[in-house]
């Protein structure tokens, strides 16, 4: 698993998200003391905080073993988050298949193309 995957998932997720915290809108989500608007900034920092073990990913070959598996765990853990909370929007034209993919299945997956559904 590379960095780009965290990144386009993630990219993916806030596209969804970042139009009901527009105040332009009118709304309150995700800016009122309502549960809708505490829920969205729940699912917004569950985004934030699993996308940031990304940077895990490029200290992993120069650790031991035993920190790698650690690293690993904690990647595809992360990656699991993000992607139950992708798979809410499955039916969107950007979806990509690898958003339905476990950590270990995007190893040996080559490169996707720019627009998968």
């Amino acid at each position: 698993m590379d960095v780009q995957h965290f990144e386009r998932i993630t990219a993916f997720i806030e596209a969804r998200l970042t139009p009901l915290f527009d105040a332009e809108t009118g709304s309150e989500y995700g800016f009122g003391m309502d549960d809708t608007s505490r829920a969205l900034r729940a699912l917004r920092n569950a985004v934030l905080e699993a996308s940031a073990v990304k940077g895990l990913i490029g200290k992993r070959e120069s650790q031991d073993a035993a920190t790698r598996r650690v690293i690993d765990q904690s990647v595809e853990h992360h990656w699991d988050v993000l992607r139950g909370i992708a798979r809410q929007w499955e039916d969107h034209a950007d979806f990509r298949r690898e958003f339905k993919r476990h950590a270990w299945e995007l190893d040996a997956a080559p490169a996707p193309a720019a627009a998968q559904g």
